[in-house]
C-alpha cells in the first residue's frame, strides 16, 4: 500500500484546450489500487447525485478513450469528484493514474444513470449496498440533503478487500456530521457499516453473507428488509450486483428504473477491473 498523497492546485488554471476537456484541480492516492480527482465543473453541466458521465484521455493516436464514471460530488459541489481503480494494463486507468493538477482530462457532460431518487419509491429506509470504487456515487448521495429529507434511515455498507481501501468512503462519512452546508440534515440518520474480506478488521465477510445469516440487521437493530420500507441501490462488480440482487428478491423488492420507479436499483455502467 501507498501512503496517503494529496496535490491540490490553485484556482486560477489554465483555460481547457480540447474539445470537452476540463482542468485537474486535485489528486489523492489512497492506495496503489486507488485514488480520487477533482476537476473543474462545466457552467453548464447538471446532475442529479447519483448519475454518471463519460470521461477520459487521448490515446497514442489522439482518440478519445473513455469510461463511465460516477460522479462523485454531491450536485451542489462547485467541481467534479471522481473515484477510481488503478489498473496496471487497463487502457485507460494506466493512464488516468498518472493525472496531476493542471492536466486536462475529457469529460462528456450528458449525465445518466439509474442510482437517483427518482427511481425508487418512497419508503422509510434506504440501504446504499457498495464495494471497493461503487461507494463513488453514494459518496454524492450522502451528501446531497435530499437522501435525508427523504428517508428516516440512511444505510451505507461498504466491502473492500483491505482496511485501507476503506479509508475514501470513511473519510466522507466521519465529514458528514460537521458539514456546514449538510450536517443538520444527517443528524442520527446515517449508518456506517464496512467490511473486509481478507484483512483483519472489526467487521469481517462479504455484505452478501451478511445479509443472509441476518448478522446485518442484528448488528444495526433493524429489521430484515422489507419491501413496505426499505429501499436500496447497488453499485459494485457484476457479480456482487448480481449476487445482492437475487438476495433483494428474495425479500420481495423489485428492481426499478427512471421511468418506472420500484424498490431497488442497480448501476450497471461501473468502472471496475480492465479498465
Amino acid at each position: 500500500m501507498t501512503e496517503l498523497k494529496s496535490v491540490t492546485l490553485d484556482r486560477a488554471l489554465k483555460a481547457p484546450a480540447l474539445p470537452d476537456a476540463q482542468t485537474v484541480t486535485k489528486v489523492t492516492h489512497y492506495t496503489d489500487r486507488l485514488f480520487s480527482f477533482r476537476v473543474a465543473r462545466p457552467q453548464s453541466l447538471r446532475f442529479r447525485s447519483g448519475e454518471f458521465v463519460m470521461i477520459g484521455l487521448l490515446d497514442d493516436n489522439g482518440r478519445p478513450l473513455l469510461r463511465a464514471y460516477s460522479i462523485a460530488s454531491p450536485s451542489w459541489d462547485e467541481e467534479l469528484e471522481f473515484y477510481s481503480i488503478k489498473v496496471p494494463d487497463g487502457p485507460l486507468t494506466s493512464r488516468l493514474q498518472h493525472i496531476q493538477p493542471g492536466d486536462q482530462i475529457i469529460l462528456r457532460p450528458k449525465p445518466v444513470g439509474t442510482l437517483v431518487h427518482d427511481a425508487l419509491l418512497p419508503g422509510k429506509r434506504i440501504y446504499f449496498f457498495a464495494t471497493g470504487t461503487g461507494f463513488a456515487p453514494f459518496a454524492s448521495l450522502l451528501r446531497d440533503p435530499d437522501t435525508y429529507e427523504r428517508y428516516d434511515q440512511v444505510i451505507i455498507t461498504h466491502t473492500c478487500r483491505d482496511v485501507a481501501e476503506l479509508t475514501y468512503g470513511r473519510e466522507i462519512v466521519e465529514s458528514l456530521a460537521d458539514d456546514p452546508l449538510i450536517g443538520e440534515f444527517v443528524g442520527d440518520k446515517l449508518r456506517y457499516y464496512p467490511t473486509t474480506t481478507r484483512e483483519q478488521s472489526p467487521k469481517m465477510g462479504r455484505i452478501t453473507t451478511l445479509i443472509e445469516n441476518g448478522t446485518l440487521f442484528a448488528d444495526l437493530g433493524v429489521p430484515p428488509l422489507n419491501p413496505e420500507t426499505d429501499r436500496a441501490m447497488v453499485c459494485g462488480s457484476l457479480a456482487f450486483n448480481l449476487d445482492i440482487k437475487a438476495l433483494l428478491e428474495k425479500a420481495g423488492l423489485r428492481e426499478g428504473a427512471n421511468s418506472e420507479p420500484k424498490e431497488f436499483v442497480i448501476e450497471k455502467a461501473f468502472v471496475g477491473d480492465g479498465v
